[in-house]
């Protein structure tokens, strides 16, 4: 059970990586990307692919997934800004072109790298703590995700990136080029998904075609439960800081969840329904939450 738990753990802070790039999408940009479920996967191909068939450093591998990744979020921003398309439409023709594009990149469905050195079988051996090498190096990687995300965001470039999400016809009329702004974001979104897919793909020793299905309903579902936790907190996570950690932690959260469900006996499955009931409930909370608020508030002002 501790075993599970210390993997779930684990896991989710790969994924919160994730969490972040989706994060940039659906809280500031005001965009459902549906990319990432293919530039995840694109970065685990394009890492593994390097390392046991080109021999590439496992770092150098890190870094080519994450630009491939990069790569895939500039080709839904030329769908949406210069043709037009729909945002939503436009990441789900770039997620089904990878498809095709992941498989002929690996020539066939699934590559192993049990016989390869990764960055964690690296610090393993430097170290010599493997059961909590992936989570403390998981945790260096999402601190430093997260506080390069902090400091873009307090630029200008990036204060014109959360402009254009909250208004962007005013952020055109004050002057801000919102293609650019568009493309940058769906840049940075993705390079972190294709970052995170390289991440996964070397814990686990695999690259798999379908190890990014469903990764939008996971970072749904992570950032939801991020806000209920800030929600729930005394003080409130209010800070662009906080909500970022809050996105890793929701990830940990979800992640840990399924984790005891599946040791408490539900079917490996019935993780798509499991997945779907925790986007739901953690959608549903916060407005119940809201309403009682607002009913004992009136409850109040009768009372006085």
């Amino acid at each position: 059970m501790t075993l599970a738990l210390l993997g779930a753990v684990s896991q989710g802070i790969l994924w919160g990586i994730m969490v972040l790039g989706v994060y940039i999408t659906y809280k500031l940009l005001d965009i459902a990307d549906l990319t990432c479920d293919g530039s995840l996967a694109l970065g685990g191909c394009v890492c593994a692919v390097l390392i046991v068939e080109h021999g590439i450093n496992p770092w150098l591998a890190l870094l080519a997934g994450t630009v491939a990744g990069m790569l895939a979020g500039a080709v839904t921003d030329v769908l949406h800004t210069v043709f037009d398309i729909p945002a939503i439409l436009a990441g789900i023709l770039t997620q089904i072109s990878l498809w095709s594009i992941n498989l002929r990149i690996m020539g066939k469905s699934n590559i192993p790298l049990l016989k390869h050195e990764t960055i964690f079988s690296e610090i393993t051996v430097a170290s010599g703590l493997p059961q909590t090498t992936v989570v403390v190096l998981g945790l260096v990687f999402a601190t430093i995700c997260v506080g390069a995300l902090y400091w873009f965001f307090g630029t200008e470039i990036g204060s014109a990136l959360r402009a254009t999400g909250n208004n962007e016809d005013m952020s055109r009329a004050m002057g801000i080029d919102t293609r650019a702004t568009k493309m940058i974001a769906l840049m940075l979104s993705n390079g972190l998904v294709g970052l995170a897919g390289a991440l996964i793909c070397q814990s686990q020793k695999y690259a798999d075609i379908g190890m990014g299905t469903g990764a939008i309903i996971i970072g749904l579902a992570a950032i939801v439960i991020g806000e209920v936790l800030g929600r729930l907190t005394p003080g409130k996570l209010r800070s662009f800081s906080s909500r970022l950690v809050a996105a890793v932690v929701g990830s940990v959260v979800y992640f840990l969840i399924r984790a005891i469900v599946l040791q408490m006996g539900m079917d490996a499955n019935d993780m798509k329904l499991l997945s779907a009931a925790i986007v739901a409930i953690a959608l549903a909370v916060p407005v119940v939450w809201e309403r009682q608020q607002l009913r004992a508030s009136y409850r109040k002002g009768g009372e006085a």
